[in-house]
């Protein structure tokens, strides 16, 4: 999966890490930065899914669709489809371009508006990763858990590098007794849940 990127996914992969890294250091204000996880987070999420029981993928934040495109590696590996859920117009843009330009699109499903207003109708998700404005992870969190599978997963980006932000959310998962979750030290830190 990971020794056999098609070209144009490599491509936009490129394209947009390049992005991302000008963002960081030209005074681009924070809310039209990409923001995007790093590659090797993007790596372990293709592992991860690829890894994932038999189930629906979703993707909770779009952005340009960067994580999406490592996300949708293992739907081709798999044979299935991801829904990818995005808020705001400036990033659907982008991502729209990075699916076409990917050759993704019969991969993935882009919902435009909010997740919560969707994921009660999510039903038998086998991967999920979370990756939107932290203040939404703890209601994401409850929507999508009692729609999991048994052992699916549901990855939570941000656990390390904005952890005193979600901390009461990271608590709150390392006690629920529906869910085994450690915390995972790569790119800026992933939650890790799997479904009891």
């Amino acid at each position: 999966m990971l020794h056999n990127i098609p070209e144009p996914v490599r491509k936009r992969m490129n394209f947009l890490e390049k992005i991302d890294k000008e963002d960081r250091v030209d005074g681009t204000p924070r809310m039209q930065r990409l923001r995007q996880i790093p590659p090797e987070t993007g790596k372990f999420l293709s592992i991860i899914a690829a890894s994932a029981p038999k189930g629906r993928f979703i993707e909770i934040g779009t952005s340009a669709g960067y994580s999406t495109m490592w996300i949708a590696l293992a739907c081709m590996e798999r044979g299935n489809k991801m829904k990818t859920f995005e808020i705001l117009k400036e990033k659907i843009k982008l991502a729209k371009e990075t699916f076409q330009q990917s050759k993704l699109e019969k991969y993935i499903d882009l919902v435009e508006g909010d997740a919560r207003d969707y994921l009660k109708g999510e039903k038998g998700i086998s991967f999920c990763f979370l990756d939107a404005k932290k203040e939404v992870y703890e209601d994401c969190y409850d929507l999508v858990v009692p729609n999991m599978v048994k052992g699916g997963l549901l990855v939570a980006d941000n656990a390390i590098n904005l952890y005193d932000t979600l901390k009461p959310m990271i608590d709150k998962t390392l006690i629920d007794r529906r869910v085994d979750a450690l915390i995972v030290p790569i790119g800026k830190g992933e939650l890790v849940c799997r479904k009891i």
